[in-house]
């Protein structure tokens, strides 16, 4: 199937409610049961065809009951304020795993498993992070704010450093992990507290994550 030629690349954030070491990157149930938490990115390079979506910031919301692959989910995009009505709708398209091969992206698998799409959100999108560093600060006009640091050992001072490679991941190739919080007052609610907190330099194509 031919798609619209597209490609997003940047720096991306994100915060779930599972343990630092998130099952669900290994195939296993999250933690605690259920899934629910957020990304956000920076498009440090991007387009949609010949509509450039360089310079602009994304974040989706996401919510199941159970493991993702049990579906029955909800999502809700926020879109950059400063983004036109066709680099909007070029946003929601990619981030609803439009114009993609099947599976070939998280953001495919999250719509597929996600009866719910709750309307998006346009607001200013603030964002500081540092991949290698583990640390971010986000904070999404007054519906969310969160916050990334390196995990703390509980045995004494200093920084816990580890990573989660995935050659053939439809996510990230490699991904730093850390500590964050985060609440936001959306259609999707988060209250989370020290939890598994993801770094990683994103690339996607219609394809799935380009190496």
């Amino acid at each position: 199937m031919t798609h619209v030629d597209w490609y997003i690349e940047g720096p991306a954030y994100g915060n779930c409610n599972c343990g630092y070491a998130c099952p669900c990157q290994f195939e296993e149930d999250p933690t605690h049961g259920h899934c629910r938490g957020f990304e956000v990115m920076k498009i440090t390079n991007g387009h949609f065809g010949d509509l450039n979506l360089t310079g602009l910031k994304v974040a989706v919301l996401y919510a199941w009951p159970g493991p993702i692959y049990q579906g029955d989910g909800e999502m809700q995009l926020i879109i950059d304020e400063t983004a036109s009505e066709q680099q909007r709708k070029a946003l929601e398209t990619v981030l609803t795993g439009g114009e993609t091969d099947e599976e070939a992206t998280h953001w495919w698998v999250f719509r597929a498993m996600s009866p719910t799409l709750h309307d998006t959100i346009y607001a200013p999108i603030e964002m500081d992070a540092d991949i290698e560093a583990r640390r971010a600060k986000v904070r999404i006009g007054d519906v969310l704010s969160s916050e990334g640091r390196p995990i703390s050992p509980p045995h004494g001072d200093g920084e816990h450093r580890v990573r989660i490679d995935m050659p053939n991941g439809i996510e990230f190739s490699v991904a730093e992990v850390g500590s964050a919080s985060t609440t936001s007052r959306t259609a999707i609610e988060l209250d989370l507290r020290d939890s598994y907190g993801q770094w990683h330099f994103m690339k996607h194509g219609p394809s799935g994550v380009v190496q």
